[in-house]
């Protein structure tokens, strides 16, 4: 009803108007009063509903050949935040000879649009007509070359400028300057900058925020110096990109400092600024700051929320993050996913799962960073169902897997199990990258296949030239050790920096004891460890003293516990290692301490959790579990196996005591 009396009304002005035109006096630029009164309503226009009717009008009275009236339908399609670029191309399109005022419109519409790239097609249209381009157009068609990093085109447009001479325009330099900013070539940046005579704040601006993406903040710090030098009052986005200088350098003092100016400048303290600064205080960890101001805010927005529960996750608060998550009235995508990280960085993957479950159930529509996450978490898991589930839901969702997407699938394969499917996404992948490459390897590495996985490292260099990184060692050097390949390992390890210039890491190191261990030659892994740079951590000492287990060796085993104890003192798992060895070496007064210190300390062991999937389920248990409704029978079914095995001769180990 309300639809309907509002056209009503909107035909009874149009009407009323076209009757009061004929009292109007004529333009010179208007075919008649009546084209200068439907001029004046599309100048006053607010709705592409009223723009239609306008047109409508317009096209029955025989106006549009008029380019002055064309090109403020088109103007209003495409600049308006109410337009519609589609319909302003249409009405582009039927134009017979578009003049600049119409190209200009339709190119900046394009450059603020999803479809940058139309902008150049336009263009070179434009230019094909032997129409010049202005200073009008230029900027937005740059602007378009940053939404794309087109930075060559750039350099071409700028070529153009200096002919048509209006390079020395403020506004096509600002457009230039931001440019090269978003492609990274702060120094080009900067160099345009300094040849501006007359800087604006807007350069300032630019400048000041190309500096703090490019994590160049002395260099930011220095030109708000020279601004405020030149008596330049900032605005609220100089000291939004400072916030976020201090926010990267994790620098509370000078965020204070950017605060207290603030203050002092009287700066318009708007949302967006209030949320850099609930960043900057939770980033530099000054967390009641940052509740402080989120108190303040009266009209908080969803970014205000996230950027609290972001500040409670960095901090180590996911209590409270869960809380304010909670409370938040509207979530987006990007909330979902800054929860869900929240639960993976804390090991809390079951958790993750069930807030993807619940974001499904909302009107939020999962992005690739949301379906990264679930994959992340089914891969810690080790839940291949729904890993699958997650991989149907891209293919039948038509998601288009970028590059990280694919890595992702294919790491939950390899660490769910199917090798053989994580293989089939790897070549399924066009242009794979390193990550693509070190998934693989390590994947193989998981399973065992040190041959393939040497094979791989190999490929990766001759075919697709990609060179290795330390991650890929890692994986290589794991493969070796998972597989025996001793004399491989030390070739590779010895190749790191002698090849490849690149410097050991610790879980290098960590990969050679392991595989020294493993091979018995635990000479060499006490060898390696006194070379090593670093100091050793609980992983390495803890593979050595998994290998002194698995050979008997409890000498080279008491000097390690040593080590192991002071670094990880009431680690459980560290003292059921230990216990288990002098158990198996009948060493039983050892055994006695061991448990001693553990019942003095109060470290328990913690209760090992098994998983099992059945016909598209997935359960978890424990020992001596009884919470599934069929633990009766399940049990029973367990005494018949154990009964079966004994009477063919395989008999239970009783080497761990733990």
């Amino acid at each position: 009803m309300f639809f309907k009396l509002n056209q009503l009304v909107v035909r009874s002005c149009l009407k009323y108007a076209l009757y009061s035109s004929l009292c109007l006096p004529s333009n010179n630029n208007f075919k008649s009063p009546c084209h200068q009164t439907l001029h004046l309503l599309l100048e006053g226009c607010t709705t592409i509903k009223e723009l239609k009717q306008l047109h409508a009008q317009i096209m029955l009275h025989g106006f549009f050949s008029q380019n002055l009236t064309a090109a403020k339908l088109v103007s209003f399609c495409a600049v308006s935040k109410n337009g519609d670029l589609l319909y302003a191309q249409l009405i582009f399109d039927h134009v017979r000879d578009p003049n600049r005022f119409m190209y200009n419109s339709l190119i900046r519409g394009y450059a603020s649009s999803s479809e940058p790239t139309k902008s150049f097609l336009l263009f070179r249209r434009m230019i094909r007509t032997a129409i010049s381009p202005n200073e009008f157009t230029l900027p937005f068609v740059l602007k378009a070359c940053a939404s794309t990093l087109k930075y060559m085109e750039a350099m071409l447009l700028r070529t153009q400028a200096i002919k048509l001479g209006i390079d020395s325009q403020i506004c096509f330099q600002n457009a230039l300057i931001n440019v090269f900013v978003v492609c990274g070539l702060i120094e080009l940046a900067r160099k345009v900058f300094d040849e501006i005579p007359d800087r604006t704040l807007v350069s300032w601006n630019s400048m000041i925020g190309g500096y703090s993406k490019m994590d160049c903040s002395a260099e930011a710090l220095l030109l708000f110096q020279e601004m405020r030098a030149l008596d330049l009052v900032p605005d609220e986005f100089t000291f939004v990109n400072l916030l976020s200088v201090c926010s990267r350098k994790c620098d509370l003092d000078l965020g204070r400092l950017v605060h207290s100016h603030m203050e002092v400048y009287g700066t318009n303290t708007d949302l967006y600024l209030l949320n850099s600064l609930i960043d900057m205080y939770a980033k530099c960890g000054n967390l009641h700051s940052a509740q402080t101001i989120f108190n303040r805010i009266t009209h908080k927005n969803v970014i205000s929320w996230t950027s609290m529960v972001s500040a409670y996750a960095k901090n180590g608060l996911l209590e409270f993050a869960e809380k304010t998550f909670k409370e938040m009235p509207i979530k987006n995508v990007v909330s979902w996913n800054l929860m869900m990280s929240c639960y993976i960085e804390n090991n809390q993957f079951r958790e993750a799962l069930n807030l993807f479950y619940a974001m499904c159930k909302s009107t939020v529509v999962p992005d690739e960073a949301t379906l990264v996450n679930v994959l992340s978490a089914c891969s810690q898991l080790g839940d291949l169902i729904e890993g699958k589930k997650t991989h149907s839901y891209i293919c039948s969702n038509n998601v288009l897997p970028s590059i990280t997407l694919y890595n992702s699938i294919m790491d939950m394969y390899a660490k769910c199990g199917p090798i053989e499917t994580a293989m089939e996404i790897f070549f399924e992948i066009e242009n794979k990258n390193l990550v693509s490459w070190n998934v693989i390897i390590g994947a193989h590495a998981l399973h065992g296949r040190g041959i393939e996985a040497v094979n791989l490292f190999e490929k990766m260099q001759i075919d697709d030239g990609i060179k290795p990184d330390k991650i890929t060692f890692t994986g290589l050097l794991s493969a070796c050790s998972h597989s025996g390949l001793i004399e491989k390992g030390r070739y590779y390890f010895d190749q790191i920096y002698s090849t490849y210039r690149i410097s050991h890491d610790i879980e290098h190191y960590a990969c050679m004891v392991d595989m020294f261990g493993r091979g018995g030659l635990l000479n060499e892994a006490v060898k390696i460890i006194i070379e090593m740079p670093m100091r050793p951590d609980s992983v390495i000492w803890g593979a050595l003293l998994g290998a002194c287990r698995i050979h008997g060796n409890t000498e080279i085993a008491r000097q390690v516990i040593k080590q192991v104890l002071e670094l990880e003192p009431y680690s459980s798992g560290v003292y059921v290692l230990i216990s288990n060895m002098y158990y198996e070496a009948q060493k039983w007064e050892d055994v006695k301490n061991i448990r001693k210190i553990m019942n003095y300390h109060g470290i328990k062991k913690g209760r090992a959790v098994s998983s099992i999937q059945s016909d598209g389920c997935g359960y978890e248990f424990m020992v001596d579990d009884k919470r599934h409704e069929s633990s009766r029978d399940i049990y029973c079914m367990l005494d018949q196996l154990t009964d079966h095995l004994k009477s063919v001769g395989y008999y239970c180990s009783t080497q761990c005591i733990f």
